[in-house]
């Protein structure tokens, strides 16, 4: 359950600019009024977490996301009560790497009360490419520079690797419900085991394993499953491709026999839909399962699933 509620530690002078002074005091006494007694206080970073969080901690525990349903979370920015949220959970869950201003939360008030997933799991380097033909927009913050790529969460076995994990730190939290996180971690883990056997077999015979996507999400994806991700931004969505990269994107789409460029919900599909106009080829949305919009009755296993069916065509498996 809650730990007890020690007095605030020191919010970012960035973030009480950003809100203000007085909306940044007033809003740090507000963070935790609002959970439940008896319940332990997670803070997700995004979706993927706050998913695995709702479902390993169940009843027991009161999930805060801080990123809005339906926002691209590469772009978040924390106002001073949700630093306030962060430095006051029993947990914090986040994937480091992919939002730096959560990094720089978790680490400056959250130390020994986190859960970064990217430390569970052998991770990917980022893809390799030229840095010169990409183009960051003016004011784009980019993943932290952390050294592989963040976007773990797509393999459903590194996220069954995580649920586990997420149970025992859970248990260590409350150990009250210790039992009942780890036995809701392994049906979580089970259900995701299962998700990993539909890839395998959906995706075991396939005329083409070249998948092009919006932006740089499915690494490990396409490793798990013998595919070849080829990406038309970086690992951070807002970073658009040159000129001359897209040149050679419309080169490769049709030296492969590609039929589709993916391209996602919560970023612009512009440049994808323009690369596949002049490719002569289709679009088809591959969800990254980065955020849900508010009012969907989608969730991790559903999308993930949806975006098995949207490659089996495009693929063309038997």
């Amino acid at each position: 359950m809650s730990r007890p509620r020690t007095p605030l530690r020191t919010v970012p002078a960035a973030a009480l600019a950003a809100a203000g002074l007085g909306a940044a005091l007033a809003g740090c006494g507000s963070a935790v009024a609002d959970v439940p007694p008896g319940k332990t206080a997670v803070v997700a970073s995004f979706y993927p977490a706050a998913w695995l969080a709702e479902r390993v901690g169940g009843s027991d525990v009161y999930v805060r996301t801080l990123t809005k349903p339906g926002a691209e979370p590469h772009d978040l920015e924390l106002t001073a009560r949700q630093v306030a949220q962060v430095e006051k959970a029993d947990l914090a869950v986040y994937v480091k790497g992919v939002q730096p201003a959560v990094d720089d939360a978790v680490h400056r008030h959250a130390k020994g009360r986190s859960l970064d997933a990217a430390s569970l799991v052998r991770t990917l380097p980022p893809p390799s490419g030229d840095e010169s033909e990409i183009e960051e927009h003016d004011g784009d913050r980019g993943h932290a520079d952390v050294g592989y790529d963040p976007h773990v969460w797509l393999d459903p076995a590194r996220m069954a690797t995580v649920a586990t994990a997420l149970g025992d730190r859970l248990a260590k939290a409350d150990t009250a419900h210790a039992a009942a996180y780890r036995q809701r971690a392994r049906a979580v883990a089970a259900q995701l085991s299962g998700l990993d056997r539909r890839y395998r077999d959906g995706l075991k015979d396939c005329a083409r394993r070249d998948i092009v996507t919006a932006h740089a999400a499915f690494g490990y994806l396409a490793e798990r499953y013998g595919l070849r991700q080829v990406s038309v931004a970086g690992i951070d969505p807002s970073m658009e491709p040159s000129p001359k990269r897209l040149a050679s994107l419309t080169r490769e789409i049709r030296a492969s026999g590609a039929t589709t460029v993916f391209t996602e919900k919560l970023v612009s599909s512009k440049v994808a839909g323009a690369l596949a106009r002049e490719a002569g080829v289709r679009t088809a949305v591959l969800d990254p399962v980065e955020g849900v919009e508010k009012g969907s009755s989608d969730d991790y296993m559903s999308i993930m699933d949806r975006n098995l069916r949207t490659l089996r065509p495009a693929l063309e498996c038997s």
